[in-house]
């Protein structure tokens, strides 16, 4: 049954049942996850169980994409590594609750500049990804959740022997199967949901020897806790820590605000729908200050889980909020049973998800698809795999398609002349006018031989940035020292700013298009 759900002025139909069991199976998935990123940076479980919870409950309520699922990453944990490397360095005595102050502080302003970025409307940007870095980029990170699961066949540093492998391989075919299966027969529940529990009763039930949530665990530790304690940083508020922590909360925010916005771009293309950036760059913020204060590592969108929501049919808010309370009572009540999950079940689910998230449709792209695409599409994808920093993976990316791209209109500027009746030569020039195109529009020029007046026609062109005016510039005084005259003719009015801007450093005639009457302006 469908209801109307109203949540800070969000109105939309909301089907119960299934926001209900989709965030009980994120939840669970989220478990494994959180931890092994905690480990990562050398932190407690409970600090990425908390962040988590923090992470994910403050972004289902504010966040700009209902549906997306937020909480501990490894590409945010991966950054505390080289903050505690740091710390250390400064101080070799510091303590490992010392470093956690530092860590929450770092959270915490992180969160700030987030939503900095928010407020500035900076999550636009977004739209200057390409596709090709798109591809790469779910490509990347559908290959890192795959072998991230690796791991679990591993117990205390040794690969599973013999029926332990066996045994391991067969429960996670086995939720495999579930989840590729049941949809087929019914919708009713969410298919990864049911495969976790039938696996689960399995092990238990027939008391099945098989590596479990428990034997992830370091000794001595558990996922038992309480709820968030709230943590004031206790460090030295001095410009010096300030500026200690400001670059690494830099890095967190900017990773954070990628990963997160290349998500929701990802979930909207799914959903047939439109989220809100700069209002997740909120969210965001709002939610690492939240986790900085509560005792968490802090994070961004998941995109493993959030397709696991989404493939579940959640569509609304509810399932994330469901999702982080659900994992909160798992922490405070249900430590036991979920210590006793089998791994399998949790590896199953994680690799479908990676085989739902490659994108199987760009491997038919590669012969249709420009080589420089396609170059890009792979870079991204193994440098998303190598470094497992999908920021960096994707700003490469963009960077590289940009360069491509220039340099395919570079070659693009051509001039087509002729002399009129009145003695007038004409250089008509086609493609546009810009940084990279600068030096072969300065070869069209044949200053020494061409006539007193000369007339430059940019119908089919444009003036498009600060290279191309003083190009402009430096043509007018070519010709100025042969005491020629130049005319500029058809530009746009965006091209007519720019060079009235530049008044200061160029002199030229501007001439307008005869048949809106002809008129030469000296600027």
């Amino acid at each position: 049954m469908k209801k109307i759900f109203n949540l800070f002025d969000l109105k939309q139909k909301v089907d119960y049942k299934t926001e209900v069991l989709s965030g009980l199976t994120v939840a669970l998935a989220l478990v494994p996850e959180a931890i092994a990123f905690a480990m990562i940076a050398g932190f407690s479980p409970l600090i990425g169980l908390y962040a988590a919870f923090t992470m994910g409950l403050i972004t289902s309520i504010l966040g700009g994409r209902p549906g997306m699922i937020s909480g501990a990453t490894g590409a945010v944990a991966v950054i505390f590594v080289g903050l505690i490397i740091k710390l250390k360095d400064i101080n070799p005595d510091i303590t490992p609750e010392g470093i956690l102050q530092f860590v929450f502080a770092t959270v915490i302003l992180a969160g700030v500049i987030q939503i900095l970025a928010g407020v500035l409307r900076l999550g636009k940007f977004i739209r200057l990804v390409p596709q090709s870095v798109m591809f790469g980029f779910v490509n990347g990170l559908a290959i890192i959740i795959f072998t991230s699961q690796f791991p679990s066949f591993y117990q205390k540093g040794e690969l599973l022997q013999g029926s332990s492998m066996l045994i391991m391989l067969g429960l996670v075919l086995l939720t495999m199967l579930i989840i590729w299966g049941l949809p087929r027969l019914t919708k009713a529940v969410p298919s990864s949901l049911v495969a976790i529990i039938t696996v689960s009763a399995i092990v238990i039930g027939l008391n099945i020897d098989t590596t479990t949530v428990a034997d992830t665990l370091k000794e001595g530790e558990t996922i038992k806790g309480g709820f968030p304690p709230l943590t004031i940083p206790n460090i030295p508020f001095t410009w010096e820590t300030f500026m200690l922590i400001l670059p690494y909360s830099a890095i967190i925010a900017g990773v954070g605000m990628i990963e997160s916005l290349l998500s929701l771009s990802l979930i909207d293309e799914i959903t047939e729908t439109r989220g809100r950036g700069n209002k997740e760059c909120v969210a965001q913020g709002t939610a690492n200050i939240v986790s900085g204060f509560f005792s968490g590592m802090g994070g961004c969108a998941m995109l493993g889980q959030s397709l696991i929501n989404i493939s579940s049919g959640a569509r609304a808010r509810l399932s994330g909020i469901v999702a982080s309370v659900g994992l909160l009572c798992f922490i405070m009540f249900g430590s036991g049973l979920i210590e006793r999950l089998p791994m399998a079940a949790l590896v199953g689910v994680m690799f479908m998800v990676a085989i739902g998230t490659f994108e199987w449709a760009s491997l038919k792209t590669f012969k249709k698809m420009p080589a420089s695409d396609v170059i890009v599409m792979v870079l991204v994808t193994l440098i998303t795999v190598v470094t497992h920093n999908l920021a960096v993976a994707v700003l490469i990316g963009v960077v590289l398609s940009a360069l491509a791209y220039s340099w395919e209109n570079a070659k693009r500027i051509r001039a087509r002349k002729h002399v009129d009746e009145n003695g007038v030569k004409h250089y008509e020039i086609f493609g546009p006018l810009f940084f990279g195109s600068v030096q072969g529009f300065a070869e069209k020029f044949d200053v020494l031989n061409d006539p007193q007046e000369i007339i430059i026609d940019f119908a089919e062109s444009r003036v498009a940035d600060m290279s191309a005016i003083e190009a402009l510039n430096a043509v007018t005084h070519r010709y100025a020292k042969q005491g020629k005259k130049v005319h500029l003719r058809h530009l746009s009015k965006d091209c007519r700013r720019l060079l009235q801007n530049a008044e200061a450093i160029i002199d030229v005639n501007i001439m307008e298009d005869p048949s809106y009457k002809v008129m030469v302006n000296k600027i």
